[in-house]
């Protein structure tokens, strides 16, 4: 069974993942920068064995999927990585401390 701050980790990755997957698709067209950074992200996430969700004590039935989420949050740079993580943080301290009031 997973914590609350687990759940809670997985729905704004999950948010994010999906958010990162419609800027592909712009104006009906596709966009070629947006596939460009996807296609690095996962490389260097799948390559590396980079996975964001093992942070938050999620892991998948394949090590794959953890790798291929990660590698997509990635196409979105750094500083969406960082402010993503930073939300997570906030989030889960928040609940932290409303538990134990």
């Amino acid at each position: 069974m997973h914590s609350i701050e687990a759940i809670i980790a997985a729905a704004l990755l999950s948010e994010a993942v999906w958010e990162t997957g419609k800027l592909v698709w712009q104006k009906g067209k596709l966009s070629i920068d947006r596939v460009g950074a996807l296609l690095t992200g996962l490389l260097i996430a799948v390559g590396a064995g980079l996975d964001l969700f093992k942070l938050v004590d999620i892991s998948f039935f394949h090590p794959l999927i953890g790798q291929v989420l990660t590698g997509i949050l990635l196409s979105r740079g750094a500083n969406f990585v960082h402010d993503l993580l930073k939300t997570a943080e906030i989030v889960v301290h928040r609940n932290q401390n409303q538990i134990t009031e």
